[in-house]
């Protein structure tokens, strides 16, 4: 593909409707028990791409709150599937999206996400032990903080291999809680910004490939410690656009492979994280629309 690659923005805006529409294939299939997950990042990248209005707003709503577990507070990753917080966490950005958190019982949905909190601070994904309905703020950023590596990363668990998506979730918690103090930015910055391969493109570890989800992962991660600066964005937005199809829509994980939903998302995202044009702003740390948070948090 040549070096003048632009996005092809409304190709990948009818990738998106038509994924959303063939509930029979393969793609489907495999998305089935995450499709809450496939709905955020799919509407996520149609608002970034200013096309919200191309997916009736009343059904995608209703069928969310069809994932709805009223009893518990959580959301199911499809009708008729157990709760879990990561299913919750999409359904309630979703509904961010289209300005509808109307729809839901604030207090109850907040109590489900507080009875996960383990002893230690962490969070179990769904309910299977005791239930308190406070938030230990403390004791959360303590567990962050002690997945903290040396070399400036965070791992899945103290002591864990640092892992850039990994980082992204304990520096977007961080950012939340107004503990950011606990980063060693340079030393992290650093790290982050080796991530950055001969191709342009951005890993998760060492000596990993290139993947176009981690322009999300890595990017947000420097932008939330203020060191963005330390990566060559022009070679990051030129290994993006290459990893378009440019005939039927849609980004893959690296060039010349098969798209998805997935990478499609954190393809437009990191090119929003990189001010491209005709592409929305992001919030680094609640991973939608700058627009979006804006509009919730006047509102408080």
């Amino acid at each position: 593909m040549a070096d003048g690659a632009e996005l092809a923005a409304d190709k990948h805006v009818r990738y998106i409707v038509t994924v959303e529409k063939k509930k029979d294939s393969f793609e489907s299939l495999v998305m089935e028990h995450i499709r809450l997950n496939g709905a955020y990042w799919g509407l996520t990248t149609l608002d970034l791409l200013h096309k919200l209005h191309a997916v009736d707003a009343a059904e995608v709503v209703d069928w969310i709150m069809s994932c709805y577990h009223p009893e518990s507070g959580g959301f199911g990753g499809n009708v008729g599937h157990d709760p879990h917080v990561l299913y919750t966490l999409s359904a309630v950005q979703v509904l961010c999206l289209f300005d509808r958190l109307d729809v839901l019982d604030v207090d109850k949905v907040a109590d489900y996400v507080a009875g996960l909190q383990n002893e230690d601070g962490s969070f179990s994904g769904d309910i299977w032990g005791e239930v308190d309905t406070r938030i230990d703020m403390q004791k959360a950023v303590d567990f962050v903080v002690s997945c903290k590596n040396l070399d400036g990363g965070f791992g899945a668990m103290p002591g864990g291999e640092s892992h850039a998506g990994q980082i992204f979730c304990c520096v977007g918690a961080l950012a939340i809680a107004g503990s950011l103090h606990h980063i060693d930015r340079d030393l992290l910055g650093w790290w982050l910004c080796e991530r950055q391969c001969k191709d342009g493109g951005l890993n998760g570890r060492p000596e990993k490939l290139a993947d176009v989800c981690y322009s999300w992962w890595v990017l947000s991660s420097l932008i939330m410690i203020d060191r963005v600066h330390w990566i060559d964005k022009e070679k990051l937005t030129k290994f993006i656009l290459n990893c378009q199809d440019k005939e039927n829509g849609g980004i893959s994980d690296r060039p010349d492979n098969a798209v998805d939903i997935y990478h499609t998302y954190f393809g437009v995202a990191g090119l929003s994280l990189m001010e491209y044009p005709g592409v929305k702003p992001m919030d680094p740390a609640y991973a939608l629309p700058l627009d979006v948070v804006n509009r919730i948090f006047l509102r408080k």
